[in-house]
C-alpha cells in the first residue's frame, strides 16, 4: 500500500485560492500602476542572499528573525528579510549602470522567522519605493505624496500618516545627554504603542535615567497641529528659547519645507491625513532623517501598512560612495487583511466575464477561433472544453463569476450566435461579434 505524504504547509506561510490571488494581483497592479506614474521603473534582486550582506547593517530583531543557512557549497546565506538592504547591495553593485536620482520599485516576497498575528505572516509581500541619489526635500516628499495617492486610489479608506525627524529627536537627545543611547532609546521608543506608557517609561529609565526618561516621554507626547508641534519639537531640540518654523536647524527646515509642499498639493483630499508625531522613529537603524508609519483610520490596531524614510548611509554600507536615499514599503498582506476585514476587499473566482459553450468537442478548433475575436477586442473569453448539458455549463459559467455565455451555431465562426444572459438568464439569439461586443 502506498504510504502517502500528508499535505501541509509551514506556520506562517500559505496557498492562495484563485478568489485571494487575484485580488492581490488586482491591488499590485493598481500599486504599480501608481508607481509607473511618478516615473518609477522596476527592478527584482535574488531572493537569496550571502548573510553578510543582509546582516551588514540589519540590527535589533532582524537577526533573530532571519532564515539563514549554509547551502550545498557550504556558503553562509540568507533569505532576504527586507527589500532595501538588497537594493543598497544592488546599487553599489550597478551604480555605474544607473542615472541618478534614480527611482526605483520593487514588489516582491520577502521572510522573517517572526510570530504570526493578523495580518503578520513569516513570508508576506511588500511593495518597496525608493529615490536614491537626491537629499532634496522635494524627494522626501515625493515618497509622502505616493503614499497618500497610492493608499487613497487602492480603497482602502482614510488614512494617516505620522512622520517624524531622527535627526530633531537625536538633536534633542544631543541636548539632554544620552546621544551615545540613541539606538537603545529608538527601539524602546519605537515599541511604545504595544508596551505601554507606563513600560515605556520603566525602559527609558533603565537606559537613560529617571528624569532623562520623563524628558523623552514630553518631547515624544508632544500633540497639536502640524506647525503647533514642529515648533515645541524645535524649541525642544534645537534651543532657540520658544522656536520659530524652520529658523534653528536643517532638521526643523526640512519639516518646515515638506509642510509647505503638503498644503500645496492638499487641496485634492478632503482632510489632511499628515500628522507630525515625535513618537515615530522607526526601529531600524539605517534610517538618518525623515521616518514615517501609515494607518487606516478605521484600523488602527492593525498597525502599520506603509512605513519608511531616509537612509543616507545605507549604500555606504556596500560602496565608498555614500549615496543619500528616501524611500517606502506597502505591507501587501497587512493591508489585504485590514481591507477584508471592513469588507473592502472585492474578491471574485476569475477574469472572464465572458465563455463560450462546448457543445460538440469537434468544435474546440472554432470555438478559440471565435474567442480570439473576443479577445483581440480586449475581452476575456473562457472557451469551455468538454461537452455537456448546456444547464450544466450554465451553472460552470456562473460558479466561475462569468456574467455571459456563448451558445455556438453549427458553424461556430459563420453561424449567427445566441448569447445568454447569465444574470437575467435569458437568451438573445441572431447576434454576430460585433453585436456581442458592443454589449459587453
Amino acid at each position: 500500500m502506498t504510504a502517502y505524504i500528508e499535505p501541509r504547509i509551514l506556520k506562517g506561510f500559505r496557498d492562495f485560492l484563485p478568489p485571494a490571488e487575484i485580488a492581490r494581483r488586482d491591488l499590485i497592479e493598481k500599486i504599480e500602476a501608481s508607481f509607473r506614474s511618478y516615473g518609477f521603473v522596476p527592478i527584482d534582486t535574488p531572493a537569496l542572499e550571502y548573510a553578510e550582506i543582509l546582516l551588514g547593517k540589519g540590527g535589533g530583531e532582524t537577526e533573530k528573525q532571519i532564515y539563514r543557512f549554509k547551502d550545498n557549497g557550504d556558503r553562509d546565506v540568507a533569505l532576504r528579510f527586507d527589500l532595501t538592504v538588497p537594493f543598497a547591495r544592488f546599487l553599489a553593485e550597478h551604480r555605474q549602470e544607473l542615472t541618478l536620482p534614480f527611482k526605483r520599485y520593487h514588489i516582491a516576497k520577502v521572510w522573517r522567522g517572526e510570530n504570526t498575528q493578523r495580518g503578520r505572516y513569516r513570508e508576506f509581500t511588500q511593495c518597496d519605493f525608493d529615490i536614491v541619489g537626491s537629499d532634496s526635500g522635494a524627494a522626501d516628499f515625493e515618497i509622502l505624496l505616493m503614499i497618500r495617492n497610492t493608499l487613497s486610489g487602492l480603497g482602502a479608506g482614510d488614512i494617516v500618516i505620522r512622520l517624524n525627524h531622527r535627526g530633531l529627536f537625536n538633536r534633542f537627545l544631543a541636548r539632554i545627554g544620552v546621544l551615545d543611547k540613541q539606538v537603545e532609546i529608538l527601539r524602546i521608543v519605537d515599541k511604545l504603542a504595544k508596551t505601554g506608557r507606563e513600560e515605556t517609561l520603566k525602559l527609558l529609565s533603565e537606559t537613560a535615567g529617571g528624569d532623562r526618561a520623563l524628558q523623552i516621554l514630553d518631547f515624544i507626547e508632544t500633540k497639536g497641529s502640524f506647525e503647533e508641534v514642529l515648533g515645541k519639537l524645535t524649541a525642544a531640540a534645537c534651543g532657540n528659547g520658544e522656536g520659530t518654523l524652520g529658523s534653528s536647524c536643517p532638521e526643523s527646515e526640512r519639516l518646515s519645507m515638506i509642510r509647505q509642499f503638503m498644503t500645496e498639493t492638499g487641496g485634492s483630499l478632503v482632510s489632511d491625513p499628515f500628522v507630525l508625531d515625535p513618537s515615530i522613529t522607526r526601529g531600524l537603524d539605517y534610517y538618518t532623517g525623515i521616518v514615517y508609519e501609515t494607518f487606516l483610520k478605521d484600523m488602527p490596531e492593525i498597525g502599520s501598512i506603509c512605513s519608511g524614510g531616509r537612509y543616507d548611509n545605507l549604500a555606504a554600507l556596500y560602496s565608498k560612495e555614500a549615496i543619500p536615499g528616501v524611500g517606502s514599503s506597502i505591507g501587501l498582506d497587512r493591508l489585504i487583511a485590514a481591507m477584508e476585514n471592513s469588507g473592502r476587499l472585492r474578491f471574485r473566482p476569475g477574469y472572464a466575464r465572458l465563455a463560450i459553450a462546448c457543445l460538440r468537442e469537434d468544435q474546440g478548433g472554432a470555438c478559440q477561433a471565435l474567442a480570439e475575436k473576443f479577445r483581440q477586442r480586449g475581452i476575456a473569453c473562457e472557451v469551455f472544453l468538454e461537452e455537456g448539458k448546456l444547464t450544466r455549463q450554465f451553472m460552470l459559467a456562473e460558479k466561475k463569476g462569468e456574467q455571459w455565455l456563448i451558445i455556438p451555431g453549427d458553424d461556430p465562426l459563420h453561424s449567427p450566435l445566441t448569447l445568454r444572459d447569465l444574470s437575467k438568464r435569458e437568451n438573445r439569439e441572431g447576434l454576430s461579434v460585433e453585436d456581442i461586443a458592443a454589449l459587453i
